[in-house]
């Protein structure tokens, strides 16, 4: 069950990165797009929460927490990591596509994945590393390198490739801190909203920053669905909040990859993006991306 929450997280993620990329085109600014995204997010999440005892109960045990210093300052910043992703979708997404958007995003996923769950970082504490594991973080990078192969690299500005990379390392990062958080406050809902707080404000300070750079973005869309990346968003996060202590962080973050990259393939077929792999590497992707999920699945023994 929690493999198949780590899937749906890939689904959403892959909807989310096609809707702000295609936000970012039309504002013209990747980064004021990630910070409407996060917005909407934000005013979603603090009407749940207001609205559910466990909720407010949660924020009080983070406001005694860190007020006590129990709760140490890097857990809250998980959130700065989601604000790359989506201003990294803003930016890269509507161009390349989410194929190859996500395939950046499985490399740094992968490698930090394996390198957290090493060290124990994640709420699941130290996890093994296992043939098994090691092998699935080799297929992904696999699946990395035929989406590189042919006219991409020629057609792609390095800068956009290199985002995505970031970007997954981000989430690794990100999904480990909240899991931790979600655990000290008993609340995977508030370990959300912190997550939320910290991104939003973040972008806050970016679109600034870029808005006095660039000048002002275009005015904003009026089709409501490209503002449904927030709640998407707002789902995922809290989703992984609450499943990456029974997965680990590779674990869960191959899983998003599949559901990733097969969404990804449906949105790129039905909506080809400007620049993006050819059939045969979408269809390698996948096939490679699944086996890797598949050899990193942890095995029962039988007991005699």
């Amino acid at each position: 069950m929690a493999l198949g929450g780590a899937v749906a997280i890939g689904m959403m993620t892959a909807i989310q990165a096609r809707i702000n990329g295609v936000l970012g085109v039309r504002l013209d600014d990747g980064i004021v797009a990630g910070f409407v995204s996060f917005s909407v997010g934000l005013l979603a999440l603090v009407v749940v929460v207001a609205a559910l005892p466990s909720g407010r109960r949660g924020v009080g045990r983070l406001w005694r927490g860190v007020r006590g210093r129990a709760i140490p300052v890097w857990m809250l910043l998980g959130g700065a990591c989601g604000a790359l992703t989506v201003s990294t979708q803003g930016l890269t997404a509507g161009v390349l596509g989410v194929s190859l958007f996500t395939v950046g995003v499985v490399a740094g996923q992968t490698l930090h994945g394996l390198v957290l769950d090493r060290i124990g970082f994640g709420p699941a504490g130290v996890v093994a590393v296992t043939p098994g594991r090691v092998l699935g973080g080799l297929l992904a990078l696999a699946a990395v390198g035929i989406s590189l192969s042919g006219d991409v690299l020629a057609t792609a500005p390095l800068w956009m490739l290199l985002l995505p990379f970031a970007a997954g390392v981000g989430i690794a990062w990100q999904a480990a801190t909240n899991g931790r958080l979600a655990q000290r406050v008993q609340s995977p809902i508030v370990a959300t909203l912190m997550s939320f707080i910290a991104g939003t404000v973040v972008l806050l300070l970016a679109a600034g920053v870029s808005i006095a750079l660039r000048g002002a973005p275009n005015a904003l869309p009026g089709e409501p669905w490209l503002y449904l990346g927030g709640f998407l968003g707002f789902a995922y996060i809290l989703l992984g909040a609450f499943i990456v202590g029974q997965t680990g962080v590779l674990l869960m973050g191959l899983g998003s990859v599949l559901g990733q990259l097969t969404t990804s393939v449906v949105i790129d077929l039905l909506w080809p993006p400007a620049s993006g792999p050819a059939a045969w590497q979408i269809i390698g992707m996948v096939v490679v991306a699944a086996a890797s999920v598949a050899v990193a699945l942890p095995r029962r023994r039988r007991r005699a």
